[in-house]
């Protein structure tokens, strides 16, 4: 194809006017992630929370691998 033809495949293009309806373009799609991201950080807070408690204050502390020249 060269320019020419290129340019004729839109010389007679007139973009259609689209409306916007509700039920076909999903008007609360976002809502419904945004609640599940928000219910999902909760259960996240909740998670952390109880694997604090569980473990406390424990702590583990690692002593030096001994070796023969050590005195």
């Amino acid at each position: 194809m060269s320019k020419e033809d290129k340019t004729d495949i839109f010389a007679n293009y007139k973009p259609e006017i689209i409306e916007y309806d509700e039920e076909i373009d999903g008007s609360d799609e976002h809502q419904t992630r945004e609640n599940r991201l928000h219910s999902k950080e909760e259960l996240l807070a909740k998670v952390k929370k109880q694997k604090a408690t569980i473990k406390g204050n424990k702590e583990t502390f690692r002593t030096n691998i001994r070796t023969e020249n050590e005195k």
